[in-house]
């Protein structure tokens, strides 16, 4: 595929790099020589000059690529250039927005008839996994396909978690009522066989349905984690008004905001939900006590510094609150916030790479996550008629290394899928695919591929 990537900053950057890992036809970009100097070191085709610019356009190859992706940090430049290389040939086009109001479902028409495909909010897209990270204090990371009909949990495990130290083929037989789709172990991500066996301090990747998720609370020793009421929100960014407006009713949300012009604006922008913004810094513990922390369940950390938020969950852990979110935008330090245990960690532009890359792929691909800490990705396949998935059992299809299947949706109904397991066309499929190979699972739920 040729792409095209207008804006070399953080979103623009981490898509190009995954890109290149995949050896894409892809161009990067910016008017700003400095930025795409600091990516010399790195196989991508960069181009300086204005992505607003018809000859830039057409010097990036607009009239001939399949996609442009405008993510600088100007909603309208990324809108204006969707539309102008819409108008120059490029077949797709996604742009990164700052504008909720744009995300109205039934404006998607207008946008595609200006010429833009697809919108991305990445604030918005990081407030929705911080809410289904809270909705369960024991979980690191929860997706819910087709409503909850298959449900994918992230659970770190404990000394007294049920199942350690016994081969997965005792516990996740054709009968049980999970699967057991991939391990983070340190460094090194497992997609687990028969023989591996699940240890202490693991990361686990559970697939499961929903009326099994109080069983798996159970086996892996969660039962005593209280259920997340009130929640304490460190800075007042825009991320952090997603996730107010769309917490859960019964949860009691409050903000700590160190700016007192941005208080004022958060409440008015909260005006209609039931949240408390507070004017003070979220690291002061007198603060943090009087506004009732060691009554907190979840404690997330939103400031646009990554050491700051990391810090404070540690300090929001050692006075007693279990659930802790913190926002990395640094990849650089994801692997040591692993490292110190603190809790879930959202980084948005990984957030936002992974659902623009589900728009390349040629496949009927519905919904995308990135599991970070597992340097791997989780994807929605729907099975078309004719596709090499539908003509043999899971055990004979020769998956690539590193692709598992862990479920499936047929007729609003979740399943797990075992190596006897046929799917048929139509049916919804999760893919848990280790180190970004998704290019390679696509062809299986094609028609008419040729082998």
């Amino acid at each position: 595929m040729k792409i095209i990537i207008a804006g070399a900053g953080a979103v623009g950057t981490h898509l190009a790099k995954l890109l290149a890992r995949e050896h894409q036809d892809c161009v990067l970009v910016d008017e700003s020589e400095e930025r795409l100097g600091k990516l010399s070191e790195y196989d991508i085709m960069t181009l300086q000059g204005l992505p607003t610019s018809i000859k830039t356009l057409k010097d990036a190859g607009a009239e001939n690529a399949d996609l442009l992706v405008g993510v600088t940090p100007d909603e309208s430049r990324n809108m204006t250039t969707c539309i102008l290389a819409h108008a120059l040939g490029t077949k797709k086009t996604v742009a990164r927005i700052d504008n909720y109001e744009y995300l109205a479902p039934h404006l998607e028409p207008f946008f595609k008839n200006l010429g833009i495909d697809s919108l991305i909010y990445p604030e918005v897209l990081a407030a929705i996994d911080i809410n289904n990270g809270l909705k369960q204090s024991w979980v690191r990371q929860r997706w819910d396909v087709h409503g909850g009909a298959l449900v994918m949990l992230g659970i770190k495990l404990r000394d007294n978690c049920e199942i350690l130290n016994q081969p997965l083929r005792n516990l996740c037989g054709p009968d049980d009522p999970y699967h057991i789709v991939a391990v983070k172990r340190g460094n090194e991500t497992i997609i687990p066989g028969g023989n591996d066996e699940l240890r202490l301090f693991d990361l686990a990747y559970f697939m499961t349905t929903k009326e099994y998720i109080p069983y798996i609370r159970k086996i892996v020793g969660k039962e005593h984690y209280a259920d997340v009421k009130n929640v304490i929100i460190m800075g007042g960014g825009k991320t952090a008004v997603r996730a107010a407006l769309t917490a859960p009713d019964y949860m009691n949300v409050k903000i700590i905001e160190q700016d007192e012009s941005r208080c004022e604006q958060l409440n008015q922008l909260l005006v209609d939900v039931d949240t408390m913004v507070i004017h003070g810094d979220g690291r002061d513990l007198a603060l943090l006590e009087e506004e009732g922390i060691r009554n907190t369940q979840a404690f997330v950390a939103l400031t646009g510094n990554a050491e700051t938020n990391i810090l404070a969950c540690l300090t929001a852990k050692r006075l007693g609150v279990r659930k802790t979110i913190s926002m990395v935008e640094n990849i650089d330090y994801v692997s040591m916030a692993e490292g110190l245990d603190i809790g879930t960690i959202i980084n948005k532009k990984s957030i936002a790479a992974g659902h623009i890359y589900q728009m390349l792929l040629d496949a009927d691909v519905s919904n995308m996550r990135s599991l970070m800490m597992a340097d791997s990705d989780v994807a929605e396949f729907t099975a078309a008629e004719g596709s090499k998935v539908t003509k043999k059992p899971v055990k004979e299809l020769g998956l690539p290394i590193g692709v598992t299947i862990g479920g499936l949706v047929r007729k609003e109904v979740g399943m797990l899928v075992n190596g006897n397991s046929q799917i048929e066309a139509g049916d919804s499929v999760m893919v848990f695919c280790h180190e970004h190979n998704m290019k390679k699972v696509e062809k299986y739920f094609k028609a008419n591929t040729i082998w």
